[in-house]
């Protein structure tokens, strides 16, 4: 809810300075119109296009809320709008629920009321909107970037993926963050005999309990509150194909037990559902964890981890695979060059010996936004040490602290301003350039302390 949008449409002055108030402490974006005329004509212009709710007045000066409403769902069809009413327009809030309305809410209302049913209808919404995100990623096969690699250290492990692609074995893919295990993932479905069904993946550790579950399993209508129509999950929809699930330690011990019983059964129960479903799915799963250790301390599920452990292929980090960072640096910098439309195609001897000097804690994820920004920073045809944000300046007095050297986390935050920028401060439009949802963009901006314009 940190930096949700809301509209806010009343004639009474005081209501739209009590909710201005009460939800900007609450971290979100208000816009207020005292008419709904105001209201329409700002939507029908095609601005506040990322507006996550609306709150209605059901009697207005200019034209009632109802009518209002008609015209907000044909306008904006999948705005949410909760109505506010006094108790004696009850009947017209009913009939606005009708007319597509989320709920309403009865006037003088405790900011503990507004609050819960502002929480509920935004949860919802993240919840369409990851589903959404999901529909978007049926059909890629798997994923398009290269495998790269020259060390025979990498070697191995490309060969053993290969060979046990032809199996319907499960498989453990171990390795720190960055290292490459979607592509290896990718790699075992294009190389199996399910490779003209679906490859399909989520990430564990970026949703919450209530979403994840949701997005595997699916629901029924009417499961929950919210649910107003039936959704496939991720089991159902890669059946005949390879489901991989990423940073599979950070799953709970209650969607543990549940997805047990998939592995096991070959069947599962979408939420709300009675009747089981049967699917054949091959699961690959990875984590930057010691599942074993996870196991030992009690996070993890030994069966589970015995059941996706059937093969396990473990990456090696980008330090211990040196001879691989030069053509891997090399893919990055020509798909940046293309990118960007920069005349850039080389590194200077100095810049390749300083990014082979480096231990890449990051691993090839940091290697490839090091090579992003250094192709914004390049003046000529090559990139140069001075373009690395590892570079060590020769003016550092002796004994000073050891500042040339950028973390991760740095060079993230500054990609994530600098794509900010480049949208406008657009959120939505920069979660899909970046390749991350919307709300781990806002809990990146949270985090890094990132401002727009006017703060």
């Amino acid at each position: 809810m940190a930096t949700s949008r809301i509209l806010i449409c009343d004639d009474e002055e005081g209501i739209l300075k009590y909710l201005k108030k009460l939800l900007e402490s609450q971290g979100m974006a208000v816009e207020t119109f005292s008419s709904g005329t105001a209201l329409l004509k700002r939507l029908s212009a095609g601005e506040a296009a990322d507006a996550d709710l609306l709150l209605q007045d059901v009697r207005m000066p200019d034209m009632d809320g109802i009518q209002v409403l008609r015209e907000v769902k044909r306008i904006r069809p999948p705005l949410p709008v909760i109505i506010m009413t006094a108790f004696g327009t009850i009947d017209a809030a009913v009939e606005a629920i009708k007319l597509g309305a989320y709920d309403y809410v009865t006037k003088p209302f405790p900011k503990e009321k507004i609050l819960g049913v502002l929480e509920n209808v935004l949860e919802r919404e993240l919840l369409i909107r990851e589903n959404r995100v999901l529909k978007d990623e049926l059909g890629k096969p798997y994923p398009s970037d290269t495998i790269i690699f020259r060390s025979d250290r990498f070697r191995e492990v490309y060969e053993l993926t290969l060979q046990v692609a032809a199996s319907s074995a499960n498989i453990l893919i171990q390795g720190e963050s960055g290292t490459g295990k979607e592509l290896i993932a990718g790699a075992t479905h294009q190389n199996s005999l399910r490779k003209t069904r679906r490859f399909l993946s989520i990430n564990c550790a970026a949703l919450s309990d209530t979403l994840l579950e949701s997005q595997l399993f699916g629901h029924v209508r009417g499961a929950f509150t919210g649910a107003v129509t039936t959704q496939k999950g991720l089991l159902e929809e890669a059946d005949g194909g390879t489901l991989f699930m990423d940073e599979i330690g950070d799953m709970s011990l209650p969607i543990q037990a549940k997805l047990l019983r998939v592995i096991q059964e070959r069947d599962f129960i979408p939420v709300g559902a009675t009747r089981p479903k049967s699917v054949d799915i091959r699961f690959v799963a990875a984590t930057n964890k010691d599942l074993e250790k996870e196991v030992a301390e009690g996070r993890f599920r030994e069966d589970l981890f015995y059941r996706l452990n059937v093969i396990s292929i473990a990456l090696p980090p980008l330090r211990e695979r040196k001879e691989d960072i030069e053509p891997i640096a090399c893919h990055f910098l020509k798909k940046y060059a293309q990118r960007m439309k920069k005349k850039v195609d080389s590194f200077t001897p100095e810049a390749l010996e300083l990014m082979t000097g480096y231990n890449w804690p990051g691993n090839i994820r940091e290697l490839e936004n090091v090579i992003e920004r250094a192709v914004i920073l390049a003046r000529g045809s090559a990139i140069s040490a001075e373009n690395l944000p590892m570079w060590k300046k020769p003016a550092d007095p002796p004994g000073a602290p050891d500042n040339g050297f950028v973390s991760l986390e740095e060079i993230e935050r500054e990609h994530i301003q600098r794509t900010l920028a480049k949208t406008g401060f657009h959120k939505s439009k920069t979660a899909e350039i970046l390749g991350i949802s919307r709300k781990t963009l806002d809990r990146k901006i949270v985090e890094y302390g990132l401002k727009t314009p006017g703060e």
